[in-house]
């Protein structure tokens, strides 16, 4: 199975060091995202990547090999960092075939991608006039004319409604079920939360952390109001439980479900005004992380 394997990635432009000593995995048969704020490193490192940028230092493999070695590296991986490159007299259909013409690809394939991505009804328009989510899907066709094992997509979601956000997601995801490797840049963490399986973060260039989405989450809480703050929070604290007072009658409580902490306020007289389970967001993890937006 292809994988995608970052190590010790680092590229300097001048003073600025774009990426330094980064490394991580894109396993097949899972849906990575890549997260960080706006020049954080992101896209320099999936055009290194993609041989389009020479590290400095460190190395970037697609199964153990270069881009620049790959035997078809078409036919290996599929990339959409750049949302121009459209001519803008050639129809979306037209587009397809030049490309599979370049990559060697049988022509009944753009056919095939087409009606994979929804191209298919705008097939005869030109591209100037395709809208960006038409765009989006025409880009995302091209790179699966090689059927690749591998796919680098830059905020491939930029542009679609609800709809096509949703179609994108169960696309990816089923892509992913085939055995691909899966690398998807994104600032929608709304999107990412639903779609990925694991989470890169970087900031500043420099990895922030890698692994499992759910490994991403502080563990979940209860919020409680309570006038009877004082006791409740030293009746539950110890033995694995967590009480942090966020507010003079608030605690957010872990390591305790919602039904144990009412049953042993109820068994002191302990009034509760609220108990609400509080489940962690990659909004508020991914803050943490980089202490900025996406």
């Amino acid at each position: 199975m292809t994988a995608v394997e970052v190590r010790g990635l680092g590229k300097t432009y001048g003073p600025v060091a774009a990426v330094t000593d980064l490394s991580f995995d894109v396993p097949p048969g899972e849906v990575t995202a890549f997260l960080g704020p706006n020049g954080a490193g992101k896209t320099t490192t999936m055009r290194m990547v993609l041989g389009l940028v020479a590290p400095d230092t460190g190395s970037a493999t697609i199964g153990g090999v270069r881009y620049a070695a790959l035997r078809r590296p078409a036919a290996t991986v599929g990339a959409v960092l750049d949302t121009s490159g459209f001519h803008p007299d050639h129809t979306a259909g037209a587009h397809l075939r030049v490309y599979a013409r370049m990559g060697g690809f049988p022509r009944h394939r753009t056919e095939e991608v087409m009606d994979l991505t929804g191209v298919t009804p705008f097939a005869g328009r030109p591209t100037r006039g395709l809208s960006t989510g038409m765009r989006q899907r025409l880009h995302l066709a091209t790179a699966l004319l090689g059927d690749p094992s591998v796919l680098l997509l830059d905020e491939p979601a930029n542009g679609l409604d609800p709809e096509g956000n949703a179609w994108l997601r169960g696309f990816l995801r089923e892509l992913a079920a085939q055995g691909r490797a899966v690398l998807v840049s994104s600032h929608v963490l709304s999107e990412v939360e639903q779609l990925a399986d694991r989470v890169v973060v970087i900031r500043e260039g420099r990895l922030a952390v890698a692994g499992p989405m759910t490994g991403l989450y502080a563990a979940p809480g209860v919020l409680i109001r309570t006038p009877g703050a004082d006791g409740l929070s030293a009746l539950l604290s110890g033995d694995g439980v967590t009480v942090e007072r966020t507010a003079t009658d608030t605690l957010l409580v872990h390591g305790l479900p919602a039904d144990r902490i009412a049953a042993e306020a109820s068994s002191h007289g302990i009034l509760l005004h609220e108990i609400t389970p509080v489940r962690p967001t990659l909004e508020q993890a991914y803050l943490d992380l980089t202490g900025g937006p996406a």
